[in-house]
Parts: C-alpha cells; structure tokens; sequence
C-alpha cells in the first residue's frame, strides 16, 4: 500500500463526510445555492472535525462564488478542495537544521499520543539520510518508554542518554545536548514524558527542559515538534493551543493516520494556531513515516 493510499484509509471518516453526505446534499439535477443548502454544507463541514471557524469560511466561499445558482456536487468539492489546499499550504522544511553544530529537536505531547513511537521513526530516517544522532531520553518516569528508545538506539547504531528513574529531565536533556556536542552529532532528539496541556507543574517542567537546553545552544532547541494522536479530532485543537503558549511548538507530528482519523482537525490546527504538519505516522511499521504533504493530504480526504 503506497503512501497516498495509507492516508485514506486512514481518512476514511473523513472522506465518508465529505463525499457519502455531501453526495446526500444533490439531487440528480444538482442542487440551488440557498441559505438551507449553505447550512447544510457547513454542519457537514463540521463533522469533519475542520471546525466551526474553517467550515463557515469554506460554506461562505461556496455561497459567493455559487449563491442563487444550481450546481452540482462535484463543483462545490473542487471549491471546497481549493480552499483547504490554500489553508494548508506551508513552506517550512521537515526540519529547520543549525547553521553549525547539533540540531536539538524536542519531542512533546499529551500521554498515549505515539510519542516515543513517532521519535523512534523519526531516527530511522534521519539515520538512513546519513545523519548522526544522538537520543535523549528525558522521559525519566516511565521505564517503557525508556526501554523502547534503548532498543531502538541499539538497531539503529545511534547514542542514547538516560537517567535514573525519577530523575530530573532537563539533567537528561542536558546530558544529551553535551554529548551531541561531544560527538559532533547532526541530530540530537529529545524524549519528554506525556503530560495533559492542563498540568501546570508538568508544562512548566518542559518549560524547564527548554531552557537548560537553550543555555548550552543559544538556538535550541531548533525544532520543538508536538505528537498529535490523528484520532482525537477537536481536542487536538485545545492540546496544540497550550502546548504552543508553553514552549513555543515549532511543528505537529500526526501519528495514528492509519486508524479512525479525523482529518479535519489538521486544518483546524494549522488556521486556529497557525502550526505546520511536519510528519505523519502510518502504521506501526518503521518506515509508515513519512514528509507531510499538504496538497496529498487534502487530496485523500476527497478520495
């Protein structure tokens, strides 16, 4: 299964609201642009999970464009398309890489967001580009997480710095960015633990986190990459508000892609806070990772 194709099937609840009950809003002959057909369109929209605020932009673009007219499904889905592709659209790099020295790339997210996982697939590409890494991992109170980067570090050849448990992160941290300096390491990528956007003690840890790093590489951490669970629809809205006002998120890693997503919400994301997707997760394999491609992506929620 190509990578296109492992998009929509993990779209399908999304695709099901844009063509299935889109389709639902025509009859044979087309339909009249009017204010029932607009309302009907946006409640559709919202299923989406794209949120109140996109899908009232597109149905408003819909009713300007069409408004009075009949028009067919397919013409309203083009428009509709058109204009998700024009919210989505970014020109960040996957990664913005130091001018000199170590890129720290600081991984965060909520717990069961596929974090470790998402960081674990990460290496492995930028291992198989020829990049040197080395690992934090600053999750210090879950020993499987731990254990999972030790065990990727070891089939992927790259370094890996731990801490005792319960120990502090930023010491983690710390360590880890010394020792990319040391080794002269391209990369260096920092595990934090789950935490809700809620926790305030915890939120102000990885504030913490950011900071130590900062006193070793004035420009660290280059890229701080927030891990949001695909499925979760509109609550990753709420996540990515707090995670980005605590430590200033550079970029969203969309895992889980291959289950019941709700792709909406990533357009929500990018028009609501502004962030770009960076990477998304496909499955469970290591290569089900790949570059976020905008105009694909839109592309799939209309396959």
């Amino acid at each position: 299964m190509g990578f296109l194709d492992k998009i929509k099937k993990g779209l399908n609840r999304t695709v099901q609201a844009l063509q299935t009950d889109v389709r639902d809003l025509f009859k044979s002959d087309g339909r009249l642009v009017d204010a029932d057909f607009i309302n009907e369109l946006f409640e559709t929209l919202v299923r989406t999970d794209m949120g109140v605020e996109v899908a009232r932009e597109v149905a408003d673009d819909i009713h300007e464009q069409f408004r009075g007219r009949v028009v067919k499904k397919d013409d309203v889905l083009n428009v509709v398309k058109t204009k998700l592709k024009a919210l989505m659209a970014q020109d960040d790099p996957p990664i913005r890489f130091a001018q000199s020295g170590p890129t720290v790339v600081l991984f965060c997210g909520v717990n069961g967001c596929g974090k470790t996982t998402s960081i674990a697939k990460l290496a492995k590409a930028m291992t198989d580009a020829g990049n040197r890494l080395v690992l934090g991992a600053a999750d210090t109170f879950r020993a499987a997480a731990v254990d999972q980067l030790k065990i990727w570090a070891g089939r992927l050849g790259v370094e890996i710095v731990t801490g005792p448990p319960q120990s502090d992160p930023a010491s983690v941290a710390h360590k880890a960015v010394a020792k990319a300096i040391e080794l002269d390491a391209d990369l260096c990528i920092i595990d934090t633990a789950g935490r809700l956007q809620t926790q305030k003690n915890l939120m102000n840890e990885l504030e913490k986190i950011k900071r130590v790093v900062a006193k070793q590489i004035p420009d660290a951490p280059h890229e701080t990459f927030l891990v949001l669970d695909a499925t979760t629809g509109q609550n990753g809205l709420s996540q990515a508000k707090k995670f980005t006002e605590a430590v200033a998120c550079t970029g969203v890693i969309l895992s889980k892609l291959d289950g019941t997503a709700k792709g909406g919400a990533a357009v929500a994301i990018r028009r609501k806070v502004g962030l770009p997707v960076k990477y998304v997760g496909l499955g469970e394999s290591e290569t089900d990772f790949a570059v976020f491609d905008p105009d694909e992506f839109v592309e799939a929620m209309f396959a």
